[in-house]
Parts: C-alpha cells; sequence; structure tokens
C-alpha cells in the first residue's frame, strides 16, 4: 500500500503526463474505448470541461511523481444531472495493483458534497474485472449493462455502469 499520496488540481502543464498515462492503457483493450493513443491536443478541450469548483481533474503524486490521474466528468450534459458524476481513473503503469485505486475513491467519495454531487457513475468495461472488483467493493452496484456495445480488435465487449449513491 503506497503511502504519502497527494492530489492537485491538474494544470495545463501536467497535461503530457496525464495523456502518457492514458495512452499507456490503450494497448490493454482493457480501460478505454480508444484503439488508439491520443494526442495532447486531441485531450485539449476535455481538459477545460474540468474545474476546481464543480468537476475536478486531479493528479495523483507519490513523493512528488505524477503516478495517476481521476477526474470527475458531467453525466449526460443536462442542467437536471448535475448532482450525478462520472468518475475516471487512470494509474501509471508502475504505480497499478498497490492500492492506488482504493486511495482514490475513498477521496472522491470524502469530495463529493464540496462538489455537490450525491451520485457517482463508473463506465467499465464488463471484462475489467479488477476494476469491477474496486468499484464493487466502494459498494458501486450494477445499474446497466449494455451487452456488446464496443468492438476491440474484433472481440465484442459489454460496458457496464456501476452506480454509488454518495449522499
Amino acid at each position: 500500500m503506497l503511502e504519502n499520496i497527494t492530489f492537485k488540481d491538474a494544470s495545463i502543464e501536467d497535461l503530457p503526463i496525464i495523456v502518457e498515462i492514458y495512452n499507456s492503457t490503450v494497448p490493454s483493450r482493457m480501460v478505454t474505448a480508444d484503439l488508439e493513443p491520443v494526442s495532447i491536443n486531441d485531450r485539449l478541450d476535455w481538459f477545460h470541461e474540468h474545474n476546481p469548483y464543480k468537476r475536478p481533474l486531479w493528479v495523483v503524486e507519490h513523493e512528488g511523481e505524477i503516478c495517476g490521474w481521476v477526474s470527475l466528468q458531467s453525466f449526460y450534459g443536462r442542467p437536471a444531472y448535475n448532482a450525478t458524476a462520472e468518475i475516471s481513473i487512470y494509474l501509471h503503469n508502475d504505480f497499478r495493483g498497490k492500492g492506488l485505486g482504493r486511495k482514490i475513491i475513498n477521496k472522491v467519495i470524502e469530495e463529493c458534497p464540496k462538489f455537490e454531487i450525491d451520485t457517482l457513475l463508473g463506465f467499465i468495461f464488463g471484462h475489467n474485472e479488477p476494476s469491477l472488483r474496486l468499484f464493487s467493493s466502494f459498494g458501486f452496484e450494477k445499474w446497466a449493462h449494455l451487452p456488446e456495445v464496443a468492438k476491440l480488435d474484433g472481440i465484442k465487449r459489454d460496458l457496464v455502469i456501476l452506480g454509488k449513491r454518495v449522499s
């Protein structure tokens, strides 16, 4: 279990490492529906959709090194859903499997009231058993199952939407 983890609002200077960490997950076909790496330019609009007051994008540091990031994004883009956010967690390969995901989810749940978020959603591929187990261990429940909605290297994959009320 990693100690001395800190969270900070991501700055534009952090975008290259955010993109690098994201792109490191593309080949596994476990985490993202992107089939090719994205560029920093591709992620600029996404980066600017975040803000430290309602929809944070945090980089996670261990001993001064960025080891992952977490974002909260608006769900469905309509005002009635403002209290619902999608959580996305991406970890540097060297920091996976060391309890960092647990620390991140804990932090996000603790901070949700500050952002007026009462419902969290996780969109996870059905074959990503480690992530499904992680979120389930925090009381996230399966709220939707979309069978074979993604095609990764010719294999049709399910998307599971997990949800949790946090207030």
